[in-house]
């Protein structure tokens, strides 16, 4: 399937050829005549290119003709970039910027430029009389010149209808209430006439089937006094659709010859006064100004009428429904699916009784995504297949085709989507099927990859492609072709996304023999592959098919699945020169995580080469210096190269390098000079100054290094700032587009004296005027406090850390930041208090705060430097002293390590998602659950305003908190009654209370609790008649016990929680007894039981717990004998288990421990 990527290869080859510059080089070079008569042929065929792609589906010839036309095209670019490179080589070479060049000048002489002209010219040549050829052949197809307008328009057959059998309709019932909850209120009629409510999903999911259900249910026919449905497809002619929406009111179609102003009376008279309900299925169009002229149209009606829109693209829900957000139909979950499934697939829709044939119907489910569309089209085929004899063949060899073949109903369907995508983006989504399934793509690697693959296209050189990529992909995702994954919390940019398993099936259709993606069963590499990845952790010879060296124009090798300490240095040596020596056409190349030791020289001979990547080999310590011979490398990727200790000493000669990234530790000790002039960097991760002087001139040079790159994007780190530096002259202030900024100090001594800690403040007068910085760290700073102005230079600053600032005794201005959402002290032993008095006139601090972790701070005392809070007895504050205590008002997240005389901070009433408390005291988390129930909150409203005025709520305190770990504290004996504030705790994790005794009467007072966890507390006794209610935990679904002396045996109340999935007892030496009762926990499906010696049988009950699908039990070693696999005393009842982890470190009298090296002894699982 091709389907316009050859299109977009192709205009961008005529660009340009087109371009002055390219004019301009080719008459200095004298290949201005070959250069023009290329452009003319591709123009002439570009002419063409999008009928043909629109044909070749039906017509084998003009497949063929489109498979010739393709090689001829590739080959033209690559011949035309080997041109562009050897031109910008010599430019590079020859301007004087480096002493390499006199080392280079032979093979610029005038006889090497004759040469070179004469042999580009042949070159240029022999591919035009190719494409000539078969140019000349385009007219025996009749082709039509079509613009690209033209093929958005493509042809369906597709037309909908209101009617549906809602019995045949399975899982959209929460759905449908969502919708008509929707359209049946009425706050939204005092706004505006007509409220647009969309409906968006990728193809297959039921959008239209949910309209439909919506359409025809009673509710709605009652409320609204009229309903019209339309299909409206691709063609958005707003003529045509008041036509249609004419004969959904009257049932008769108007005369096609009335004007626009006639049809508008019509229509007006139709829905004046009425309140209406229109469907507008299947929607495409995203031009605002046709979207207005109908919504113009359309005002006429009664007030709470609606239009209800389907449509598989984001941006056609924005233009037509304006600030309201659409509804996102999602895939059907699993239960739904089956039912699904059964009803289709099975005869009468009975389930069958066989577990093996469930088994393989669940299989082939999971294939199907959650796509109703896909599951009733397999449920379909499947009902005629004999399930005894013909599914397990259908699973084997035609489920993973099913979505791939192109006469698919599934695919067809989705592909819809794929026609109606502009041609640049087709490339992007056709290279997406290098990726496995359900990989979690890096979103800035992938803008990468394409712009390596010259995918992305800009009109003005001065654009930046990074951000017309990220365009891309946000079209991408907001038409469906990709799903959200994670996000970056503070931010807000798209991290990671992921494609549907369909979506991800039509990209490897699209991109057919051109895109080869290699599973463990090799399979084979067709010889006009250009792009290649492996669906696996490659480490052996044995893994590569050698068919793969026959495609000598592979342009991407990429290892998604490459993780480290796999794969010897002798393999990677190896398969290094197989690719340099094969693929000398490559843009990308992919060697993360590979071994590598050592970089041949030759890969400086991949003048096409875009994209490397040698991130993850730890033992690599150089790059050869012919490095420097790759002028159009965009992105080298040196990120956890922990041996790394230097960079090419010439890297300035890489002149179009854009991302240079050395993130984590390494061994490099300052940076080669002239990286200054790579002016196109916009990622530059780590800065190392050297240490050295012998390396460097000066400081002042290093510095000057940097005074050029203000196209610098994202993080900086700059490494060993020592005192006296100077940065003003790095130009800091201009470096706009910087989010973070990293700075580590020489930590090689921490002793300073007064006059090194004033110039380490005056260090930081460089970096002023940074207000559009959004991160800012600081380690191995010692100055004894940060200067005055710290807050007015970073006014938007929403990350802040400083770690081992070992003088730092205050930090009286924090409360300036406004925009502050973490905050991070840590290793500062100097540290006394942070804030100088509490503000009486406000009662919140610091109102953005989401995130605040203190680590390792032993002296600090209070947030304030003039806050003593206890009362006479010495204890928590009453509640009438605390009243006008100041809160965080939008504190979700708190970490407080090893802060023992921390006895006085802002309250913190709001916290959600974890509170942990280690070796510190517990009277801010007493005062913050004993605060008033009225206390500043930070609201979604205000949130989204301005969250420095935070409102007055009544909230119960902590009573939203879902984690909470408490750690190290020696006073505590027992879990308190005022724990039950903690209504929505879902996890308890306690370790290392030496001083707990008894776990009531708090923890019964956790109706919500599911994850229990202790961990290493001694004198803990929760046996028999120690009065915990455990049947009051009723969510309970994890219990963890960990090195606790006096747990002897599970405690009898225990088996009443009945939610319990999994028991896990570690390291309780005294633990002797399973009791009986435990077959009482139906839904236990785990149990594991490590390093309990006296722990010697399992009870009898054992065999009858058939829902444990679980069993691990290492190093108890009587317990283990009487396990054994069919010998052992105990065997009989475990054997029905499906999962057995059996281990020891020293299982001696087994004899089949000899045949592990390890000596030990695991079952089959």
């Amino acid at each position: 399937m091709s389907g316009g990527y050859l299109f977009g290869i192709t205009d961008r080859i005529v660009k340009w050829l087109a371009s002055a510059a390219v004019h301009e080089i080719g008459s200095l070079w004298g290949l201005e005549k070959e250069l023009q008569e290329l452009e003319d042929t591709l123009t002439t065929v570009e002419a063409v290119l999008l009928d043909a792609e629109e044909q070749y589906v039906h017509n084998r010839q003009v497949k063929d003709w489109l498979e010739r036309l393709e090689d001829a095209v590739f080959k033209a670019d690559d011949v035309l970039d080997e041109f562009s490179s050897e031109v910008l080589r010599y430019q590079v070479n020859m301007s004087g910027h480096n002493k390499v060049a006199k080392k280079v000048t032979t093979f610029f002489s005038t006889s090497n430029q004759i040469f070179f002209r004469h042999k580009m010219a042949n070159k240029i040549s022999g591919i035009r009389k190719m494409l000539d050829k078969i140019a000349a052949d385009r007219r025996d197809f009749h082709f039509q010149v079509l613009s690209i307008e033209q093929t958005k328009n493509v042809s369906s057959e597709r037309d909908t209808h209101s009617f549906v059998v809602e019995d045949n309709v399975i899982g959209r019932d929460g759905d449908k209430m969502a919708i008509l909850e929707l359209l049946l209120e009425t706050k939204s009629e005092i706004e505006e006439n007509v409220l647009v409510i969309p409906i968006v999903g990728i193809g297959g999911l039921g959008k239209t089937t949910l309209a439909q259900l919506v359409f025809n249910d009673d509710k709605v026919q009652q409320h609204f006094d009229m309903r019209l449905w339309v299909c409206v497809a691709n063609d958005f002619d707003v003529k045509l659709l008041v036509e249609k929406i004419i004969k959904s009111a009257t049932n008769t179609s108007p005369d096609e010859n009335l004007e626009m102003g006639q049809l508008q009376i019509i229509l007006h008279k139709e829905i004046n006064r009425k309140r209406y309900l229109l469907i507008l299925d299947d929607v495409w169009n995203e031009s605002y100004e046709k979207w207005q002229r109908l919504k113009d149209l359309l005002v006429n009606g009664a007030k709470g009428s609606r239009v209800i829109v389907t449509s598989r693209s984001e941006n056609v829900a924005k233009i037509a429904a304006g600030t309201i957000k659409p509804y996102h139909l999602e895939s059907l979950d699993p239960d739904k699916c089956w039912s699904l499934f059964k009803k289709l697939a099975f005869e009468r829709g009975h389930e069958s009784k066989d577990p093996r044939i469930v088994e393989m119907g669940r299989k082939i489910l999971e294939k199907c995504g959650g796509v109703p569309l896909a599951i009733i089209a397999v449920g379909r085929m499947l009902y005629f297949k004999n399930p005894e004899t013909e599914w397990s063949s259908f699973v084997e060899k035609e489920l993973t085709k099913i979505s791939q073949n192109e006469d698919s109903m599934v695919l067809q369907t989705l592909k819809l989507s794929y026609d109606h995508l502009p041609s640049h983006l087709k490339n992007c989504f056709a290279y997406c099927s290098l990726f496995p399934k359900y990989h979690k793509i890096d979103v800035k690697t992938l803008i990468n990859l394409w712009m390596a693959q010259g995918f992305i296209k800009s009109s003005d050189s001065s654009e930046c492609l990074d951000e017309i990529g990220h365009v891309y992909f946000m079209e991408l995702l907001s038409r469906s072709f990709f799903q959200e994954d994670r996000r970056d919390d503070v931010f807000g940019d798209i991290i990671t996304c992921k494609m549907h398993d369909l979506m991800h099936d039509l990209a490897i259709a699209i991109a057919g023999a051109k895109c080869i993606m290699l599973g463990l069963n090799k399979g084979t590499v067709d010889r006009k592959a250009r792009h290649l990845s492996f669906d696996f952790n490659l480490y052996s010879q044995d893994q590569i098919p050698t068919s793969w060296t026959q495609a000598k124009r592979i342009r991407s090798i990429l290892l998604p699945c490459q993780s480290m300490f796999m794969t010897e240095a002798r393999f990677a040596k190896l398969v290094c020169n197989v690719i340099l020596s094969n693929f000398k056409f490559l843009r990308m190349l992919d060697f993360n995580n590979f071994g590598i030791q050592v970089v041949p020289e030759c890969i400086g001979d991949l003048k096409h080469l875009r994209y490397l990547d040698l991130s993850g080999n730890r033992s690599l310590r150089a790059l050869p210096n012919s490095v420097i011979k790759l002028v159009n490398l965009q992105t080298l990727k040196l990120n956890y190269c922990y041996n790394l200790e230097e960079l090419p000493r010439d890297i300035k000669n890489l002149v179009n390098l854009k991302h240079l990234e050395i993130y984590g530790y390494n061994k490099l000790t300052y940076m080669p000079s002239g990286l200054g002039e790579l002016t196109n960097l916009q990622t530059l991760s780590q800065f190392v100054l050297s240490k050295d002087t012998s390396c460097v001139a000066d400081h002042t040079s290093e510095l000057n290094e940097l005074v050029g790159l203000n196209n610098l994007r994202g993080r900086l780190e700059i490494r060993n700032l020592t005192h006296g530096m100077d940065f003003k002259y790095a130009s800091f202030k201009d470096k706009r587009h910087l989010q973070s900024l990293i700075l580590f100090w020489d930590n090689s001594h921490l002793d300073v004296d007064a006059t090194e800690a004033v110039d380490h403040v005056k260090t930081l007068e460089g970096f002023r005027l940074m207000s559009y910085l959004k991160e800012m760290r600081l380690e191995y700073y010692r100055g004894s406090s940060l200067p005055s102005w710290f807050p007015s230079s970073f006014t938007n600053l929403v990350i802040f850390e400083l770690l081992y600032c070992v003088k730092c005794q205050n930090l009286p201005w924090l409360d300036q930041f406004h925009s502050l959402k973490i905050l991070k002290l840590a290793h500062m032993p100097a540290l006394e208090y942070i804030m100088d008095d509490i503000d009486s006139s406000s009662i919140s601090v610091m109102p953005s705060l989401r995130n605040v972790e203190l680590f390792d701070l032993p002296e600090l005392k209070s947030w304030w430097r003039n806050a003593a809070i206890s009362d006479e007895d010495g204890g928590v504050l009453s509640i009438a002293v605390n009243k006008l205590w100041p809160s965080f008002p939008c504190l979700s997240h708190l970490s407080i390590d090893y802060c023992p005389k921390l006895d006085s901070m802002p309250l913190y009433p709001h916290v959600e998602e974890c509170l942990k408390l280690t070796d510190s005291s517990l009277k801010p988390f007493q005062q913050s659950l004993m605060s008033l129930t009225t206390l500043p909150v930070c609201s979604n409203t205000i949130e989204k305003a301005s969250s420095s005025s935070p409102v007055l709520t009544p909230i119960s305190p902590l009573s939203k908190l879902r984690t909470l770990f408490l750690g190290r504290s020696e006073d505590l004996e027992y879990l308190p009654d005022w724990i039950k504030s903690l209504t929505s705790l879902k996890e308890l994790n306690i370790r290392n209370c030496t001083g707990l005794k008894f776990l009531s009467p708090g923890l019964q007072l956790l109706p919500s609790l599911q994850i229990l966890e202790i961990r290493n507390c001694k004198e803990l006794d929760i046996s028999n008649g120690n009065a915990i209610m455990w049947q009051a935990l009723r969510s309970l679904r994890s219990l963890s016990f960990f090195k606790l002396p006096k747990l002897v045996t599970l405690p009898d109340e225990l088996q009443h929680v009945t939610t319990l999935q999994r028991i896990s007892i570690w390291s309780c030496y005294n633990f002797m007894a399973m009791p009986n009762w435990i077959r009482s926990l139906g839904s236990l499906t785990t149990l594991a039981i490590w390093e309990c010696p006296n722990l010697t049988s399992l009870p009898e009950a054992m065999q009858s717990m058939s829902c444990l699908e679980t069993l691990s039990i290492h190093d108890c070693h009587t317990l283990m004998k009487r396990c054994q696999r069919e010998i052992g005393e105990d065997w009989p009842k475990i054997a029905h288990i499906p999962h057995l982890d059996l281990r020891s470190s020293s299982f001696p009298d087994d004899p089949r421990s000899s045949n592990s090296s390890s000596g030990t002894y695991m079952t089959p699982l």
